[in-house]
């Protein structure tokens, strides 16, 4: 008789472990999908906003002749991220790419009738709201990839996760130079 209640008290426990992995497991696999959405979403907006990079150089170098080496440096960032692959490489490719946008914008300030030109003012609108949805989009995603990388390391989840071979997710992140403000000498 003794045998048969351990013996059940063992099938119970065996049952409430592989039901915690299981769900466990799950909200790993629920968490990873929408931390790929979320990164599916940034791509979404930096499409957006490279296929606005073109328009915007062009409108600038009817106004900005001279200024040659900042409109190169801002399609040659675009061309990097467009060929990025891993979040990694896309993330410091769209840092080159902000910060070369910010040099191009401080050129508006030297030419009062870039700042005038319409097209070019619809298409800093347009990079603006895209910038906006793109910061919203990385918040978006550092929210999910800090609750799944806090699932991976608390115990005992992170049992669970290191048998499933998951590991921790990369945050989107600005570098400290391009948290300062831009400026162009002339």
């Amino acid at each position: 008789m003794i045998i048969l209640v351990i013996l059940a008290i063992l099938a119970f426990l065996a049952v409430v472990i592989a039901l915690y992995f299981v769900s466990t497991y799950n909200a790993l696999v629920r968490l990873k999908n929408k931390l790929f959405e979320a990164s599916a979403g940034i791509d979404v907006h930096l499409k957006e906003r490279y296929d606005l990079i073109p328009n915007l150089v062009e409108t600038v170098k009817g106004y900005a002749k001279h200024e040659s080496e900042t409109l190169d440096a801002v399609i040659r960032a675009r061309n990097s991220a467009i060929v990025s692959t891993s979040f990694d490489e896309k993330d410091l490719a769209d840092r080159n790419v902000s910060s070369a946008l910010g040099k191009l914008f401080a050129l508006r300030e030297a030419y009062p009738e870039l700042k005038a030109d319409k097209g070019f003012v619809n298409l800093q609108d347009k990079l603006s709201a895209i910038e906006h949805e793109l910061l919203n989009q990385r918040k978006y995603y550092n929210a999910i990839a800090r609750e799944i990388n806090t699932k991976i390391e608390l115990f005992p989840s992170s049992i669970v996760a290191n048998m499933s071979g998951y590991t921790k997710y990369p945050y989107a992140k600005v570098e400290e130079e391009e948290k300062q403000n831009v400026s162009v000498k002339f």
